[in-house]
């Protein structure tokens, strides 16, 4: 696995077409890179709920007959990335349970940060979680609600959660999507004919042929029926804190989120950051594939060429089967391969996206050397990562991000880089249209807008800050990280 941030979830939906599971089918496959652990679908014909769930790819897990057993004008399809549960088949989803209100499917993208305390409650009460996710409390909240209707079972549930997600659920006749007040996470309504499609990402709308219709807006409760939509704000408003992170890395470039082409604010990374930090140079070139855009920014900004001096091997899968213990270190060689034609003899500027903890970066940087690269120069398209996100992103322990606990000269050193500049957050905030006051930068600044349990927090060995105030404990000084001595891995 190349050294990131870990994807989260893709959720999609689709009321009223006679093809319903299989462009969920095809609207998962464009979500793909939101979640590989495993993939699921849930149908309704109008009188029963069917689904299927395996692990794997979304291709791998339908191919053969299991689309053609999932009926219906309606569907919802879910691709995971476990940030809160284990990697197994019980967690995947959509999570489906019959109840006083019917069946109900459930998908999710996000966390949510008091589902410990509320899993202890609804145990102590009786309960039985047949997952260890967090969305699984949201149904059992859902099952023993006594609103009169399923909008009232839902807005009731949901109102005792905290944290991030964007759901799609699915009634065995509506398709009902639901932002979080903060707005954390994306996902946009569409139009397809007289269908009505919900998903995380417009490149999902793109390959089903499906219009973007508009946001689903932060704390909305929005309601697909046969009969049109409804919508409702049935939550307290919170300060906006859209996840910026989308638009470094998670989201695809050819998508818009939360308003804006990721393409071109991933563009405007790479202009600043050669604004921030030019360096005399003879080369660009970008790691791909996140590097791309950003670089294509910086070699317009600075008028040095870019040049595709890593091609990467796309038919590696996320696990690299590694025979021997004696050749793990051509982990990295199996996915990227440098051109030397481009590199020998030259003074090459790298792009990439982020830095997590830096034993990839590291290869990246002597894999150029080896190839004849007389300097090498780390520019890094946002600012240092210093904490991890609680939000619905699987990032390590505080103690694990390099630039948490090493200083600038420090990371040049281990990185074997001749220098490293990281993007401002400043440069990063102007970039977007909306700027900072509507988006989450916990991961770079360690103030997070949204409360989380403080074990979590003494675990993951942070001081709780929110909104900027003073932390409410005291900091444990990170224990010494050796990254010269981490195992080498693909």
């Amino acid at each position: 696995m190349l050294d990131k941030f870990r994807e989260e979830c893709g959720v999609f939906g689709i009321l009223g077409h006679p093809e319903a599971s299989n462009l969920t089918y095809l609207g998962l496959y464009a979500l793909q890179h939101r979640g590989q652990e495993s993939a699921g679908i849930a149908s309704s014909d109008g009188g029963r709920v069917r689904h299927y769930k395996a692990m794997g790819y979304v291709n791998d897990v339908f191919s053969g007959d299991a689309l053609s057993h999932l009926p219906g004008h309606l569907a919802v399809g879910h691709v995971r990335y476990s940030t809160a549960g284990e990697s197994k088949v019980v967690n995947a989803q959509p999570l489906l349970i019959e109840s006083v209100h019917g069946e109900l499917a459930l998908c999710h993208n996000g966390n949510l940060v008091n589902a410990g305390d509320l899993k202890d409650a609804l145990v102590r009460q009786g309960a039985i979680f047949q997952t260890n996710t967090d969305s699984e409390v949201v149904v059992h909240l859902f099952a023993r609600s006594r609103a009169e209707n399923v909008e009232g079972a839902l807005i009731e549930a949901i109102s005792q959660v905290q944290g991030a997600f964007s759901f799609v659920f699915m009634t065995k006749d509506r398709l009902i999507g639901v932002r979080d007040p903060h707005g954390f996470r994306p996902l946009v309504l569409g139009r397809l004919g007289e269908a009505w499609v919900m998903c995380s990402e417009t490149c999902a709308l793109d390959l089903i042929g499906a219009t973007y219709v508009r946001d689903v807006e932060p704390g909305e409760v929005l309601v697909a029926s046969p009969t049109g939509l409804r919508s409702f704000h049935p939550f307290a408003p919170a300060s906006r804190s859209q996840c910026v992170f989308e638009h470094v890395y998670f989201a695809r470039p050819d998508s818009y989120v939360f308003g804006e082409s990721v393409n071109e604010v991933r563009t405007n990374l790479g202009r600043r950051l050669a604004a921030e930090s030019a360096v005399d140079a003879d080369v660009v070139v970008p790691i791909p594939d996140s590097g791309v855009c950003a670089a294509v920014g910086y070699a317009e900004a600075s008028g040095v060429p870019m040049r595709l001096g890593l091609i990467r091997n796309h038919y590696v899968g996320r696990t690299f089967i590694q025979p021997q213990q004696s050749i793990r270190h051509f982990g990295v060689r199996v996915k990227l391969n440098p051109v030397r034609s481009i590199l020998e003899g030259r003074r090459v500027v790298l792009i990439d996206d982020s830095i997590v903890r830096g034993t990839t970066s590291r290869k990246i940087v002597r894999m150029v050397r080896s190839a004849g690269a007389k300097e090498v120069h780390m520019r890094i398209s946002c600012p240092p990562t210093i904490s991890p996100c609680f939000y619905g992103v699987d990032t390590p322990r505080r103690s694990e991000l390099i630039a948490a606990t090493h200083t600038m000269e420090e990371i040049r050193k281990y990185l074997d880089a001749d220098s490293v500049a990281y993007l401002s957050l400043d440069g990063l905030m102007a970039s977007v249209q909306e700027g900072r006051s509507r988006y989450c930068s916990s991961c770079y600044t360690g103030v997070y807008p949204v409360a989380f349990p403080r074990n979590e927090a003494a675990y993951l060995q942070l001081a709780l800050k929110l909104n900027g105030g003073e932390p409410s404990a005291p900091e444990p000084s990170p224990a010494p990280h050796d990254f010269e001595k981490d195992p080498v891995t693909s």
